[in-house]
């Protein structure tokens, strides 16, 4: 597999990692900035997960412990939020 191809996948992952936060969030009734308050994490690192982004034209990278408590603030199970590969 191609190195662009690689990060075509990650850019895919990170996109639906997004969409699956955003779907939790509304269902649990918060906001960006409640669901990040919960989380630890600051309103717009929260913002750029749900668009699949670290930095502008950067895909979203979590680490284990911050994907965790996003979980637990949005009353999921982690591989709910983990798109399927």
């Amino acid at each position: 597999m191609a190195a662009s191809d690689s990060q075509h996948e990650w850019d895919d992952y990170a996109q639906r990692l997004g969409m699956a936060l955003h779907r939790a969030r509304i269902a649990a009734g918060l906001s960006q900035e409640q669901a990040a308050g919960l989380s630890g994490i600051a309103t717009f690192t929260y913002q750029k997960l749900e668009n699949g982004q670290s930095n502008p034209g950067t895909s979203a990278n979590p680490k284990l412990r911050t994907l965790l408590n996003l979980s637990r603030a949005l009353g999921v199970p982690l591989k709910e939020l983990l798109p399927d590969e």
